[in-house]
């Protein structure tokens, strides 16, 4: 009986039970959303950089785990390197930061074959001439590129001759040292990919390496794709922190204004239901139980919606966000929306159980 009258005060009010619903539905869009660009930007990174065919990766002192804003190591480094113990062989690049999510890099084909085969690629070729660009799949199927188009990139107009498949180190390519000429680094190195003999001794390799090059940030592969999660880039942890407080305060909002509504425009029944010896206990049963049903309801409503706007990245902007399912965060947003919203009812309800009988039998 009780959950009959549930349903028929949130049907009797289909306006502001759809409104209530789609606020908390975007609340818990906000935070899948953004939990899921995180994730798949990072895994993202990740699978570039396993791409590379790599087993240790060296970077420069005080360089962040997603990206690269200068080149601040000699190129000589990468030969020095092929004389250590079990490297057999090490590449440098060079990452020129870009608008947005956006990087250039800079390297030598031949010896990116030698890491893992060289690029695939699904239209045009390699670089031949010092202006020649080559750009993934995703980055030229979101700026509408075509092989023979000029991109205008670091103040200088590049030739598009290759489309690749995605994957492999980065988005947008060209030749190492026009980079450098272009951005006043003759000689220099964003990070260098050194190949060992044999995978179980890239561990051993990283340990010579960090007592010989102290300061530098070495890694064997598998641990540097590790480190690329939200709970180890601070940025992104506090971000996502300050994001949920948003959505967790706007879930607030909007369901203490709902409920308080309610509350108000069923003065006279909370009133009849005191009148015939409705407990305050029964009226907050009443209001927490809608409450709960409109987190629910708006909780899956919002999980829905994610996939929309997973679908929205993946045709607009697939080179630039990527977002996933991270199917462990349902249950958490959907916490954290139910919690709001009971947080929101509180007020109403104990406004409710507060009125007199006599005045809310008068109410008009």
């Amino acid at each position: 009986m009780l959950n009959k009258l549930i349903f028929a005060n949130l049907g009797h009010r289909p306006v502001r039970t759809l409104l209530s619903v789609l606020a908390i539905a975007v609340e818990v869009t906000m935070i899948l959303t953004l939990v899921g660009v995180s994730h798949g930007t990072l895994d993202q990174s990740a699978q570039r950089a396993r791409g590379v065919g790599a087993d240790v990766w060296f970077r420069p002192p005080g360089s962040s785990a997603i990206g690269l804003s200068s080149a601040p190591m000699s190129d000589k480094i990468p030969a020095l390197l092929m004389k250590e113990p079990h490297v057999t062989f090490a590449m440098g690049t060079m990452v020129q930061p870009l608008s947005g999510f956006d990087a250039m890099t800079g390297l030598d084909l031949d010896d990116f074959r030698k890491l893992n085969g060289g690029f695939r690629y699904l239209k045009g070729g390699p670089l031949v001439n010092d202006d020649d660009v080559i750009v993934d799949e995703y980055y030229a199927q979101q700026k509408k590129l075509h092989i023979g188009d000029t991109l205008n990139l670091v103040n200088h107009d590049w030739k598009l001759v290759g489309i690749t498949e995605s994957g492999k180190l980065s988005r947008i390519c060209v030749k190492l040292q026009m980079l450098q000429t272009l951005t006043g680094n003759p000689g220099h190195l964003s990070q260098i990919f050194i190949k060992v003999d044999n995978p179980n001794n890239a561990q051993a390799v990283v340990d010579a390496l960090r007592v010989k090059y102290h300061g530098y940030q070495i890694y064997t592969m598998e641990e540097f794709t590790s480190m690329l999660s939200i709970s180890n880039v601070g940025m992104l942890k506090s971000f996502i922190g300050v994001v949920i407080g948003v959505a967790v305060i706007v879930g607030f909002i909007v369901v203490f204004m709902a409920m308080y509504t309610a509350v108000l425009e069923r003065t006279r029944e909370i009133g009849i239901l005191k009148a015939v010896g409705g407990s305050s206990g029964l009226i907050l049963n009443i209001l927490f139980r809608e409450t709960l049903l409109l987190a629910l309801l708006g909780s899956v409503v919002g999980i829905v919606l994610t996939y929309g706007t997973q679908w929205l990245m993946k045709h607009a902007v697939p080179a630039s966000l990527v977002q996933e399912t991270v199917y462990d965060w349902w249950p958490i947003a959907t916490g954290i929306a139910v919690v709001g919203a009971l947080l929101g009812a509180i007020v109403p309800g104990v406004k409710a159980v507060k009125q007199d009988v006599t005045e809310a039998l008068s109410y008009e």
